[in-house]
């Protein structure tokens, strides 16, 4: 059973307002929390993340270790993530089995009151596969639960030390994959149409036709220049990452014959090196719920942005506020 979660540590007196509101008197009201009844069926789809076996969440490892049944694809997930499974559970390999031989499974921890960690890699929510499961288990009443992961976008960025959403550089992401290939794209989402946004993006899915990838990114308006990053199984011993230009993106790839299990990251804000802009939030001429404003910096903020990690007039690092 779901246990009430601690309030924040601090609260600000807009937050505590929404404490005097009979929210479920409003249409729509919130979404109640599942409750599960202890004891009762369920399927728990575990984000295993993206590939080392310590990049599960505490909750998705407590689950792997508790559950009943435990099904995962040898062919994505690292084989240490399900290796602390208690005495008797039931490990199933689906890499080679379809939704339908799911099914009998599902329905006997529904009659028999088991949990069943459904392991996938990265994040569930991400060309995971779990919308129709969602439906079995919706078909077949059982209960079923979600644990977010770490996605290989997120892993090839914190590898790379890059923030993808740089201010005044980016402050959008786009996760899609190429157009064309054997899972049809919905009308209106190609990578080029997308390209033309200029903010980053995290390609999918798409590594083994690198060139017509690179071709959309700069039919979109992506300038050769463009910063971007590779990353081959990211995270697992055998990781590759790679940094180079939008022209010779194909190029690297080819080279290193990187045709699957590559996540590939494109757009200015991907630049090695010292950034021209810094957050607002931590500048000292920024007022917010929890600071008050410096008046210099805030003349100083209004009258010419944020400036970079380096003042132009000096050689001495600015490390405040970079984050």
């Amino acid at each position: 059973m779901n246990k009430p979660q601690a309030a924040r540590p601090t609260q600000h007196a807009s937050e505590k307002a929404l404490e005097d509101v009979d929210h479920n008197a409003i249409e729509p009201p919130p979404v109640p929390r599942r409750d599960i009844p202890d004891g009762a069926g369920r399927i728990v789809f575990v984000g295993a993340g993206p590939g080392a076996p310590d990049l599960v969440s505490v909750r998705g490892a407590r689950v792997i270790e508790t559950a009943d049944i435990i099904i995962w694809a040898s062919s994505l997930v690292h084989p240490d993530m399900v290796a602390r499974h208690k005495e008797g559970a039931e490990l199933i390999d689906s890499a080679s089995i379809p939704l339908e031989d799911l099914e009998p499974l599902y329905t006997r921890a529904r009659d028999e009151g088991l949990v069943v960690a459904r392991v996938h890699t990265g994040d569930p929510s991400i060309y995971g596969a779990t919308a129709e499961q969602r439906d079995l288990c919706r078909r077949i009443g059982i209960d079923f639960e979600t644990i977010p992961g770490i996605s290989a976008f997120s892993a090839a960025a914190a590898r790379m030390d890059v923030e993808i959403t740089v201010p005044e550089v980016s402050q959008s992401l786009i996760l899609t994959r190429l157009e064309g290939g054997r899972t049809p794209m919905p009308d209106g989402e190609t990578v080029a149409s997308f390209a033309r946004h200029g903010a980053t993006m995290a390609i999918y899915l798409s590594a083994a036709r690198n060139k017509a990838l690179q071709e959309a990114l700069l039919e979109g308006g992506y300038s050769p220049e463009t910063p971007c990053i590779i990353g081959y199984a990211v995270t697992w011993p055998e990781e590759m990452m790679f940094r180079c230009d939008l022209a010779h993106l194909s190029e690297t790839m080819r080279n290193h014959k990187l045709w699957k299990h590559a996540v590939v990251l494109v757009g200015p804000a991907l630049a090695d090196g010292p950034i021209s802009t810094r957050s607002h939030l931590y500048h000292p001429g920024f007022r917010h719920e929890y600071r008050g404003a410096d008046a210099q910096a805030h003349a100083d903020l209004e009258a010419h942005g944020t400036r970079g990690v380096y003042h132009q007039n000096s050689t001495n690092p600015d490390t405040k506020g970079n984050s």
